[in-house]
């Protein structure tokens, strides 16, 4: 895959600190606040030649797919390929040599970082490349602005909600007149960053309503239906009336479904948009020092208007890379996609990070060797 359309870009605010847990495991945090990043032009890529390989979270694949059409088409003889294939997938490659970086929502259990740190040679980091807002994408084609309670997500996503027009969607959706059509839920069967963001989410915010626990793979009900990545949740939702599952944004967009509004720590049911992962991002922290920047972030962030289930999705990479060549290709790719990359972000349904977090990458960038 090769693939940067330009948005408008929204400043983010990553401040304050965490009360719950998020991806990160760092204790020695600060909060990041910025605005919109500084970038120039595609002519000012300092090009690198060769090839690197990536592969992992789907969340992050369109926009790593425009970063990839824009950064080779100024560089010639570069050529990257990054292929979705899921975050658990993709650790499991970089960890046994046979991709260059993969991408993840979420950062690397302690097993998980010994097997990339053996493999490297070096301490493998985890940097942030680009944010965005998971979306409940649901199929009802007489139902607009459909809201959804932390409580009902869960029950949806449990098997419990049989369907739609269930009095726990009701409450949420009051004046709002709902199919009594079944809801067919639909969860990434692959190892996935974007069900341990949605899980760790439900574990934060719906209390006892969810009973599944937090990670990258979970005992589903045998009632919630099994589909492999974004793509194919995706269009098993769309095939399907009545269906429902959680996606990154750009694939709501090109599935033609809806996007849920979500009741967020304010009480308000918020909408997503880059504007609202700007705000709910509000609470978000970074390690005060060091390269490997695992982001915390919380999801009941009280911040009016924050959309809650959002999250930062990484590039992890070796420190010190085995091929002096294929490293410095992938400084350079990374030096842009952080930089002038940013600008595709509202384009394709993402979030740009803020000018400080841009610094803190941009400078764990240039340390690799």
């Amino acid at each position: 895959m090769k693939v940067t359309r330009t948005g408008q870009l929204a400043g983010l605010v990553v401040a304050g600190a965490l009360a719950l847990t998020g991806c990160g495991t760092d204790n020695n945090t600060q909060g990041a606040t910025g605005g919109t990043p500084t970038g120039g032009s595609s002519s000012s890529i300092a090009c690198a030649t060769g090839d690197v390989k990536g592969a992992g979270s789907t969340f992050q694949k369109n926009i790593v797919a425009q970063w990839i059409k824009d950064y080779t088409a100024a560089c010639s003889g570069a050529t990257i390929d990054y292929q979705g294939i899921g975050s658990g997938a993709g650790i499991k490659q970089f960890s046994s040599g046979t991709i260059d970086f993969a991408g993840s929502d979420s950062t690397m259990k302690p097993d998980e970082q010994a097997a990339a740190d053996k493999q490297c040679g070096s301490p493998a980091l985890h940097l942030p490349v680009t944010a965005g807002g998971i979306a409940i994408a649901y199929n009802l084609k007489d139902v607009k602005g459909l809201q959804l309670s932390p409580a009902s997500i869960a029950a949806i996503f449990e098997g419990k909600v049989a369907k739609w027009d269930d009095a726990l969607i009701k409450a949420d959706n009051p004046g709002t007149t709902l199919p009594s059509i079944a809801v067919t839920a639909v969860h990434r069967d692959d190892s996935s960053g974007t069900t341990d963001v949605l899980s760790k989410y439900l574990a934060a915010t719906a209390g006892s309503a969810w009973t599944l626990g937090t990670g990258k793979e979970l005992k589903w009900p045998a009632s919630v239906q099994g589909a492999s990545k974004s793509d194919g949740v995706t269009q098993a939702v769309a095939g399907t009336e009545g269906g429902v599952t959680y996606v990154e944004k750009s694939f709501v967009d090109a599935g033609s479904l809806s996007a849920a509004k979500v009741k967020n720590g304010a009480g308000e049911y918020a909408e997503l948009s880059a504007d609202t992962v700007t705000k709910a991002l509000g609470g978000a922290t970074v390690p005060a020092s060091g390269n490997d920047l695992k982001v915390k972030y919380d999801f009941t962030n009280t911040t009016p208007g924050a959309y809650p289930v959002t999250a930062v999705s990484y590039e992890i990479v070796c420190s010190k890379g085995k091929d002096a060549a294929k490293q410095a290709l992938l400084k350079s790719f990374l030096t842009y996609a952080v930089g002038d990359g940013q600008k595709d972000a509202d384009a394709t349904g993402f979030a740009p990070l803020p000018s400080t977090l841009v610094a803190r990458v941009t400078t764990a960038v240039g340390t690799l060797s």
